[in-house]
């Protein structure tokens, strides 16, 4: 029996040139888009198969290469020595130039026949249907899902344990779509008053905002000392439900 999940590394064209990106279409062949946004350790393999697995959930997923400017298709493990690696690459990266990035990656996602062929059927039906693209990420990556929510018109996002998001909630403002965070109960690199300085930006506005007692930062990993399943469990029943809410 064949995988029913079909993967392929595919090239998007930016201002700054070809970034690669991983894309996972699930058994259905279309769905709607969702941006998958890594960590700081490369679109490795546990990034590639968090792009399977919402594939399988009936997603159309694409991982850019975020560090495509600085060292292509990088992939780092969870040790000492490669974690430097990853925090020196995530410190050279420029807002400007990341901004772009995610706004192409965003078009071209939802320019994809897999995403935008449900709205192609309705157009030629008499209704206007547009494709719809949501966001997700972790660490580095759910800093730049909620970076993607207030600048790249997506329709949904989802951020796990998304560092310095506190010191960037000017943004908050203009994220007009509903959006999800799930945060560790103990975070060495996000303090409780950067959660509270986070629910306090996103009151009144459809945002969900999760905390997981008993857990660490990076607790999705699996391959990391700091997986936490039953938190890990709980976070991808509540993404599930909230992207399929949104997106479908």
């Amino acid at each position: 029996m064949s995988h029913p999940v079909h993967t392929q590394w595919i090239s998007l064209p930016t201002a700054g040139g070809a970034m690669d990106a991983y894309l996972a279409l699930p058994p259905g062949g279309s769905g709607p888009g969702l941006l998958l946004l890594q960590e700081i350790f490369g679109v490795n393999p546990h990034i590639r198969m968090l792009a399977e697995q919402y594939a399988l959930a009936g997603f159309v997923v694409l991982a850019p290469d975020v560090f495509w400017r600085q060292a292509p298709r990088i992939e780092l493990g969870y040790d000492a020595v490669d974690r430097q690696r990853g925090v020196s690459l995530a410190s050279a990266l420029h807002a400007p130039e990341v901004r772009a990035d995610l706004q192409a990656a965003v078009a071209a996602l939802r320019a994809r026949p897999e995403v935008g062929g449900a709205a192609a059927d309705g157009v030629k039906a008499g209704a206007k249907v547009v494709a719809k693209v949501g966001v997700i990420g972790y660490c580095m990556g759910g800093r730049l899902a909620y970076t993607a929510a207030a600048l790249t018109g997506v329709d949904a996002a989802v951020s796990y344990y998304g560092g310095g998001i506190a010191g960037q909630l000017a943004l908050a403002a203009q994220v007009r779509c509903p959006m999800q965070f799930h945060f560790a109960g103990s975070d060495n690199h996000i303090p409780p008053e950067a959660v509270a300085a986070v629910r306090e930006a996103f009151a009144g506005k459809p945002a969900e905002i999760f905390e997981y007692p008993g857990s660490a930062h990076g607790f999705n990993c699996w391959a990391r000392a700091s997986y936490h399943a039953p938190s890990s469990a709980l976070a991808l029943g509540r993404s599930l439900t909230f992207l399929a809410q949104q997106l479908f």
